[in-house]
């Protein structure tokens, strides 16, 4: 079995008025700004990227090894629009991309299918051979638009995090495997 090339998930991929490129720190302000347009959805993700939760929750992201962090760019605009990453790579082909928002601008314009089909083509590029993605439970338009990429549900994990708002949520878990992605 060939290992994946784990340090190649860090890498600039565009295509059309995406641009996804890793997280360095001048993305931070643009990143507050893209977070603080939508507040209600915060109430479904597993930290605050609001107000001075932002900064709690950039450390705690910064402090994560086994996360490689983008920025989401809409190259039409020329601004950072949200952010998505590769999650706990591991040498046995199986990678989970999450942590995503994305700005209510480019919401329903094709932006996420894109930035999704940019980051599964190239962790199985990379030699990844599963990719996986968990989403809350309440987040109906995540899990629809992961159904929508090809990815099978797997499962729910029953309560198995707890919120910033302390809400025990249940985690969707699905999968992709190569053969089921039509890219």
């Amino acid at each position: 079995m060939t290992k994946p090339d784990t340090l190649s998930l860090s890498a600039v991929l565009e295509s059309g008025q995406v641009r996804i490129e890793p997280f360095a720190q001048h993305h931070v302000e643009p990143l507050r700004a893209a977070c603080a347009e939508d507040p209600d959805i915060w109430q479904i993700y597993p930290v605050n990227m609001l107000g001075e939760d932002f900064d709690k929750a950039m450390a705690a992201f910064h402090s994560l090894d086994s996360w490689v962090q983008f920025a989401l760019i809409d190259t039409q605009a020329d601004r950072l629009v949200g952010m998505s990453n590769y999650i706990n790579p591991d040498a046995f082909g199986v990678v989970e991309i999450g942590g995503t928002y994305i700005a209510p601008s480019v919401r329903g314009t094709g932006f996420n299918t894109v930035m999704k089909k940019l980051m599964i083509d190239h962790a199985f590029a990379c030699g990844f051979t599963k990719v996986e993605f968990r989403v809350d439970t309440r987040n109906k338009r995540s899990m629809a638009a992961v159904l929508k990429l090809g990815a099978q549900q797997e499962g729910v994990l029953r309560q198995n995090r707890v919120t910033w708002t302390g809400y025990r949520r249940d985690t969707a878990v699905f999968g992709l495997l190569p053969d089921e992605w039509a890219g």
